[in-house]
C-alpha cells in the first residue's frame, strides 16, 4: 500500500506560491502542486482561470458567513470533495459538464446518502469482528 504514495512523482508535495487579488486586496496562496492541478482541473471545467476561481470561491465563503481564515485548508478540502466525488461516482471525470450547471442540494444529499452507508457499513462490519 505504502508504495502508492511514497513512490509517487515528488513534485507533486512540493510546494507553490501564487499571487492573486482578490477583491482588490493583492494575496498569496501556497499549497502543494497536487493541489493547483486540481484547482486548474475544477476551474477548467467552468471556463475559469485558477485565480477567477479562487476569488469566486473566497466571495461566495463570504456570502455564506463562512469563517475564511484558513482559506488555504478550505481549498485543501475543496479538492478533496472534489476527488472525493468522482471517486463515488457522484461527478465524473467531464471537463464538458460545468459544475455551475450541477444540481448541487441533489447532489449534496447523494453525498450524505453514500457517506451514512458508508459509516453504517463501517460500523456493521467492526461489531462483527
Amino acid at each position: 500500500m505504502c508504495q502508492l504514495f511514497v513512490n509517487a512523482d515528488a513534485r507533486l508535495w512540493a510546494s507553490k506560491t501564487k499571487s492573486l487579488r482578490i477583491d482588490g486586496v493583492v494575496t498569496s496562496i501556497r499549497l502543494e502542486c497536487f493541489f493547483w492541478e486540481v484547482l486548474d482541473e475544477i476551474a477548467h471545467r467552468d471556463g475559469m482561470t485558477v485565480n477567477q476561481m479562487i476569488t469566486k470561491l473566497y466571495l461566495e465563503s463570504l456570502d455564506a458567513d463562512h469563517d475564511v481564515g484558513n482559506f488555504t485548508s478550505f481549498l485543501r478540502v475543496c479538492c478533496a470533495r472534489y476527488l472525493s466525488l468522482m471517486a463515488d461516482n457522484l461527478l465524473h471525470r467531464n471537463d464538458q459538464q460545468a459544475l455551475a450547471g450541477v444540481d448541487a442540494p441533489e447532489l449534496l444529499q447523494q453525498e450524505a446518502d453514500k457517506t451514512l452507508l458508508r459509516q453504517h457499513h463501517r460500523a456493521r462490519s467492526s461489531s462483527c469482528q
